[in-house]
């Protein structure tokens, strides 16, 4: 659990900074700027998904390619759901992290790792939905220990999942 709030902090800081940067930059929101942001974002959390298993330049390419994936369903599902279109993105993307830790070397079972993926999805997609009003280029919440705060909550739930040790089931041989 340690490395799960290790994680969400990190992401945390690197999220501020980042939306720090959209609010002094004054970027304008469209779907090229937030593709990149969305891919920066997975890169990192790729990255720190490889951290664990030695493996890091690997996942972060692969986080890049989930962030241009979750980034472009955002983008596809907007026109019909407007900002409610981050929310299956987000979950999306904790589903897809999930498979990229199978891939990196996790021994369980697939139907383990979608559930552990949806789990992520479903807690961190809640988590997300209760801090959605924190970007600070809508000014809302300027205070960046709140900004802060706020995006480790939204991470936490995801990472605690992906990262959770499961008890493992023992079977009578006899």
């Amino acid at each position: 659990m340690v490395y799960a709030v290790a994680a969400s902090l990190a992401l945390a800081a690197i999220m501020t900074l980042g939306d720090l940067a959209w609010a002094a930059l004054q970027i304008h929101h469209r779907t090229t700027s937030g593709v990149v942001h969305g891919a920066a974002m997975c890169l990192c959390i790729g990255f720190v998904i490889g951290l664990r298993v030695s493996r890091r330049f690997l996942a972060a390419i692969a986080g890049l390619l989930i962030g241009i994936i979750a980034a472009g369903t955002f983008y596809l599902l907007a026109p019909a759901l407007q900002w409610g279109a981050m929310f299956p993105a987000w979950m999306l993307l904790w589903v897809l992290f999930a498979l990229l830790q199978r891939l990196l070397g996790s021994r369980e079972r697939i139907g383990v790792t979608l559930k552990r993926g949806f789990l992520a999805a479903i807690l961190s997609g809640f988590a997300f939905y209760l801090i959605s009003d924190i970007w600070i280029h809508e000014a809302r919440h300027p205070a960046m220990q709140v900004h802060v705060a706020a995006w480790a909550f939204a991470f936490l739930p995801g990472f605690a999942a992906l990262f959770a040790r499961l008890p493992t089931v023992e079977t009578d041989d006899r």
